[in-house]
This record gives C-alpha cells, structure tokens and sequence, in this order.
C-alpha cells in the first residue's frame, strides 16, 4: 500500500448532489437536535408545524459536499483511517431541499516520516444548481496512520488557533444517546468503524465504536449556532477545527466558546465532570454576524 505524492491538485467533478426536505430533517436527528426536548428546535426536525418554516443546520453541508478526490491519493488501510480536521465556510444558507454542483480536490498531502503518519487535505467548493450562486466550501484533513514515508512534502499542520487560559464566555451542553451513531449513519457515512465492533476493535484498535467525528462536529456547530447567532443560520459564517479524541456514542458534549467580536475560539469536552472528561473537538475558529 502507498500514497501517491502527485496526487495534490486533482480535481473532481462536477458533480451533483441533491437532497430533500427529509435528508435535511434526518441530519438534524442524527446530530442531536430535539433530542433534549422535542418542541425546541422544530424549525430543523420538522417542515409542517404551525407557524413554523424548515431551516437547515449550516454543518449539513459537510455531509453534502464529501467528494469523492480521496479515491486519487493512492491506496491504504482504511481501517487505520482517521477524521483530523474539517471546516465549513457557508457562502448562503442552505435551502430545505435543492441540488448542490460540487467540485472536490486534493488540496494538500503532508508526509510525517516513514512508519509516521500521513495527512491529506481535500476540500469542496459548491454551487446551488439552480442560480449559480457560491453555496458552501468545505475543507477536511484525514490522518492515514503508519502512511508516511511516501514521499510528500513534511508541511507545518500545526493549529493557528488556541483556546484561551481562563474561563470560557459561553458554554453548552448536549447529550449524545447510545444509538446516535446508528442514526448519524444514515446521512451517508456507512463506515463500519462506527456501527461494527469486530471491525472498531480487529481493525480500527478501539474498544467499541466511536461516534463519527462530523457527528460530534455537527453537535458543536448546533452549539455554536445556538449560542452565538441565536439559531440563526442567516447569521453563520465558518468554522474550522480539529478532532483531538475519539467519542462514544452516549457521552455528553460540553462546548465552551471565548468570544471576540464576529468569532470564537471554541473547543467540545467530553464527558465533562467525570474521570473520563477530554477535550474531543480543539482549536476551533467561528465567525458569525
């Protein structure tokens, strides 16, 4: 199995990818929405209440705009595959259903050394088919284990961005269930990893399955939402962060938030207040109006 170093700069697509007014209900279930208390939220988990127009979480778009480049960089072991990073830029709010034209590429390759790792960087750009109009940017960094010595360029990948040393501005909790990666798995990621304990433990080196990393991204982006643009997705820019921690599905998810006029610095704890408290999601960035 290895890398190929040339990969860097090929692009895929277009392609289209559509999704309805369900899809859209169905991710805002699998990251948590509702799940506290069913009458909140309903303008995300419901399209007929009174009163009541669907909107769509901001973060869907990493569900939607997951292309296809990966398949240039070379061959691996996919069960020693692991989620480092993801962002999300949203250029317009996403409709309840519509048809996305994305274009994927390779943005980066970075070489740790040989038995080290290895990261790629993909990113998608998409336009809403209908009007043309620049709908979303999604950027995501996958950490290949034992992959490196391929070749690639060494890269600094280190974090711009660091959560301050004191308490942080705002800060809210949710609850994930047991079976959340059960639900999460629907929106499309059918990974094995997250669903199968043979392969979580044979394969991936874990004792059970974890959560998906975009589903604990999706539970901070509602959190991020929620707390600093008051559930408003008019008002949503960009987020950017790292996966630090894998999380089980059943755990709680703190994010803690230090605000700074348009942006935060963010970070999500895990089981906060237990023996098992981690930081899962670090060094994050939100802009917001």
């Amino acid at each position: 199995m290895a890398l190929d170093a040339e990969a860097v700069g090929t692009s895929v697509g277009p392609v289209e990818r559509e999704w309805s007014s369900k899809d859209a209900l169905l991710y805002a279930v699998g990251v948590g929405a509702g799940g506290f208390d069913p009458s909140v939220e309903l303008d995300f988990t419901t399209e007929n209440s009174h009163g009541v127009t669907q909107r769509v979480f901001p973060t869907m778009a990493v569900v939607l705009g997951a292309g296809n480049a990966l398949a240039h960089v070379g061959s691996f072991n996919p069960g020693m595959l692991l989620h480092g990073s993801q962002g999300v830029t949203q250029h317009r709010p996403l409709p309840a259903d519509g048809t996305a034209v994305c274009q994927s590429s390779v943005a980066g390759m970075w070489d740790k050394g040989e038995a080290k790792n290895a990261i790629v960087d993909l990113q998608t750009d998409a336009t809403l088919k209908d009007t043309g109009e620049p709908l979303f940017t999604t950027r995501s960094s996958l950490v290949m284990r034992g992959e490196g010595g391929f070749g690639g360029e060494v890269g600094d990948t280190s974090p711009s961005v660091h959560a301050p040393d004191r308490a942080p501005d705002r800060e809210l909790t949710y609850q994930t269930r047991e079976d959340q990666a059960l639900t999460y798995r629907l929106c499309g990621d059918r990974n094995p990893l997250h669903s199968d304990p043979w392969f979580a433990t044979e394969l991936a080196g874990f004792p059970r399955p974890i959560l998906h990393g975009l589903c604990t991204y999706g539970f901070t982006g509602r959190a991020l939402l929620h707390s600093l643009c008051d559930g408003d997705p008019t008002r949503f820019g960009s987020m950017d962060s790292r996966f630090s921690s894998p999380v089980f599905p059943g755990e709680s998810l703190t994010v803690q938030m230090w605000v700074d006029g348009g942006q935060a610095i963010y970070r999500t704890i895990a089981s906060a207040g237990t023996d098992n408290e981690r930081v899962v999601i670090d060094n994050g960035l939100c802009t917001f109006s």
